[in-house]
């Protein structure tokens, strides 16, 4: 199982990025897809994740209400969409596969993308 993050970059506050992750080697029917971010100095942190069959969604307190995690079978693909961005977000955003349902307990362990930088201005 192969991972392709892509889509971080630099944003003012209040603007908008979509991340997108590529999933090869296996069909998202089968697995779940999260990401997760890293700031600088903090700890790895789960952002939100979503599971194609049910669909099935997580989303961490922070990022409720401004965050949307969607899937496309036909690409293979997950999608983050953030909107109404904050200094706070900023971090090293990293998709990760695995089996199991999406949920607050979900943690994968068997593939884990590169990462892609957000930034975000004050």
């Amino acid at each position: 199982v192969q991972l392709q993050a892509s889509g971080g970059g630099l944003v003012q506050a209040g603007g908008s990025l979509r991340l997108s992750c590529a999933v090869s080697g296996v069909n998202l029917d089968d697995v779940t897809v999260g990401w997760f971010r890293q700031a600088p100095g903090k700890e790895r942190e789960a952002v939100s994740c979503f599971s194609k069959k049910g669909p099935y969604t997580y989303y961490t307190d922070s990022v409720k209400d401004r965050f949307t995690i969607s899937g496309d079978g036909a690409e293979n693909s997950v999608y983050l969409q953030m909107n109404s961005l904050k200094p706070e977000d900023t971090a090293v955003y990293y998709c990760a596969a695995d089996t199991g349902l999406c949920g607050y307990f979900w943690y994968p362990v068997r593939s884990w993308g590169q990462g892609t930088l957000v930034t975000v201005s004050s």
